[in-house]
Order: C-alpha cells, then structure tokens, then sequence
C-alpha cells in the first residue's frame, strides 16, 4: 500500500489513520504545482483530478477523496473504534461528522488558498463563515471529549488537520476554549506526533 501525499495538505488525514491502525505504508510525496512525484512521476497518470490523498492498494487500485479513503482504512481493519460496524447506528454519527468537516470545513478553507482574491475580501467574508464553524463545533465539545464523546474516530483526524490549517491562517481561535483544549488532547496522541514527525 502507498500513500501520496503533500507536506501539510490534508493528506496528513490519512497518514494518521495509517499510523493509528499500525497499517504498513509506503509514502510518495508530491509537488502539486508541478504534479510530479518524488520519483519524477506524472501525477496526473496517477490522478486525473490533480489531488492529494491518493492510496494505492497493493492489487494496483488506486483510492482517492480523504472521506473514502478513511473509510476504507477503518473498514479493511476493522478497527470499530474509528467506524462502528454496519448495523450500528453509531457509524453514521461518525460519518455524519466526516462527511461536515469534508464539506463544510475543509471546503470553507478554499477560498483562504487563493492567492486571486484579496485578504480585505478574504477578512470580510470568508474567515467570519469559517470561524463561525469553529464555534459551533467548540459548543459541540463543550459536553465532549471527542466529536463522538470519549472515543476518537475518523473525524477527529481530520478536525485536527482542519484546526491546524485554522492556526497557519492566523484564525483566532482562543475564545473558543473547547475548541482549544480538543486540540491540545489531539496533540498528545501517539498517531498524530508520529505523523507530524514523518512530514516535519
């Protein structure tokens, strides 16, 4: 199995499920602007779109979109603590939560990424929706450990990516105290150090 990534992207996504199901794994970087692999490959014959994550199965499958590729991690490991079973109702909370913090949150980010549109423009219109966002996730674990309680699913991989891009833009995040201690507890979990070690 081999993993594409990029430094910082929200491929990080997928290298701490990796490492939080101990799944063997290789990692090829990849230059989005130049869309050459580390070995000098085109990625658009890898993918089409253009994008990281790409997981390459060992049959030569190739998986893309951090949502699909999470689920089929947890589902091929059958690690139930990162997605419930079919037939428990719990795994639609867990996707439910994966499925927002794709569309809502990490899209929400777009804008920030485009150098066309002016920081005036993005101060005004896109960062207020953004931490609006944040806040409502904050009041969420005001009650909660994790986005589902006290266990630590799919999405909280991926909300801790989402809050770190929050910190690379300078989104003030301080007054929303859930927010930073969930972050914090993110921090001090084994599969997210070893991941940020493998990409520092």
């Amino acid at each position: 199995m081999k993993l594409f990534y990029t430094k910082q992207s929200c491929s990080l996504v997928c290298r701490i499920i990796i490492n939080e199901i101990n799944f063997p794994c290789e990692f090829e970087s990849v230059d989005l602007r130049s869309k050459k692999t580390e070995t000098n490959m085109d990625f658009y014959s890898i993918n089409p779109k253009g994008s990281v994550p790409v997981l390459q199965l060992d049959n030569g499958e190739l998986l893309t979109e951090n949502a699909i590729i999470l689920q089929y991690l947890a589902d091929t490991s059958n690690t139930i603590s990162l997605l419930p079973a079919i037939g428990d109702f719990k795994r639609y909370r867990v996707l439910e939560w994966l499925n927002y913090t794709a569309t809502e949150i990490h899209k929400s980010f777009g804008p920030l990424f485009n150098p066309t549109l002016s920081q005036e423009i993005k101060e005004q219109i896109f960062i207020p929706l953004l931490k609006n966002k944040f806040k409502y996730i904050s009041k969420h674990l005001e009650h909660n450990k994790y986005l589902l309680g006290d266990q630590f699913t799919l999405p909280d991989a991926y909300m801790f990516v989402m809050i770190t891009w929050a910190s690379h833009f300078n989104l003030n995040l301080t007054d929303m105290t859930h927010l930073s201690r969930y972050f914090n507890e993110l921090k001090q979990r084994k599969s997210i150090q070893k991941s940020l070690e493998e990409e520092s």
